[in-house]
């Protein structure tokens, strides 16, 4: 069964979803990611009827307020969805700025899923004013309202009286997270955003998320991380230090949109870095993989009910 996805969001682990899942435990007390994003492991999570509860977290405020919309008020957010998506008296393009700019005033979660909707490759941006500056993509008009309904409904139907939403800083909801928790992280890129994210307004450091992952470590707390990779011979970052005792696991993720839209051959490889107790607990070694390759016998004991 498909995970639903109302919004496109870049950089959303979507496609490599079914892969990361067979890293994570069978059943879970509850899940937790701090950089939520679209959500996509915690749908993929809850398609399969793997966790108990959801934490999804995300620093950008609107973000988190629509995915709160998203879950808990399916209706009210799909109607405002359909009466904002096209405007048949403007132009699209002068529509599109019309809505952005009533968002960059009011900071309306509801106007952000019309945004998402339409901007180029679902791309989050903001200026160093935290003012949305991403572009309409001139090819679309964004999901059909009644896809979309489709969609958010289904998403409800999965986490609504299921699931905690909030706006925090990554390491306050680590310092939250109980043993009996499975984390799943993925933070902005290194080398991508540095000491500012885009998406954020302002980056994380390698050195307080080294010392937030240390600090999961000293708890016994199991998690999951996204974080470095390369795109051809283009590095992300450096890999997470050795003293973590972290396993890596290397994903084969293809060619990326930019590359394939430039023509070039440049495969991209994301790092998935597991945990020392879940690796252990799941017998889990470093390997290089694909996220087409099809689950062999050997790793069918990851999805066991515990």
């Amino acid at each position: 069964m498909k995970a639903p996805q109302p919004f496109q969001y870049q950089g959303s682990k979507r496609i490599l979803a079914p892969l990361i899942l067979r890293y994570l435990p069978g059943k879970m007390k509850r899940l937790i990611e701090p950089f939520a994003g679209s959500a996509a492991i915690s749908l993929a999570c809850a398609t399969e009827g793997r966790a108990g509860e959801y934490w999804l977290n995300d620093y950008n405020q609107p973000l988190a307020g629509l995915l709160s919309l998203i879950i808990n008020r399916p209706e009210e957010i799909s109607e405002h969805y359909a009466r904002i998506w096209r405007d048949n008296d403007a132009d699209p393009l002068e529509h599109y700025y019309r809505v952005r700019e009533d968002f960059n005033c009011v900071r309306d979660p509801k106007l952000f899923l019309y945004l998402l909707a339409r901007c180029v490759k679902g791309s989050v941006r903001y200026n160093a004013d935290g003012l949305f500056n991403q572009s309409p993509d001139k090819r679309r008009l964004g999901t059909h309202p009644a896809t979309m309904k489709q969609n958010i409904m289904a998403v409800s139907s999965l986490l609504r009286g299921r699931s905690i939403i909030t706006s925090q800083d990554y390491r306050d909801i680590l310092a939250s997270a109980r043993p009996s928790d499975v984390v799943y992280m993925d933070p902005p890129y290194q080398g991508v955003c540095g000491e500012r994210d885009s998406r954020y307004y302002s980056g994380i450091t390698s050195d307080d998320f080294v010392a937030a992952l240390d600090q999961l470590n000293t708890r016994d707390i199991q998690y999951v991380v996204s974080y470095d990779g390369h795109l051809g011979a283009r590095s992300y970052g450096e890999q997470l230090p050795a003293y973590l005792g972290l396993t890596l696991l290397e994903v084969e993720a293809g060619r990326s949109s930019q590359a394939t839209l430039l023509g070039r051959d440049e495969q991209t490889v994301e790092s998935l870095y597991i945990s020392r107790n879940l690796a252990s607990e799941l017998n889990i070694k470093p390997a290089r993989l694909s996220r087409t390759a099809p689950l062999d016998d050997g790793q069918l004991h990851f999805l066991a009910i515990k």
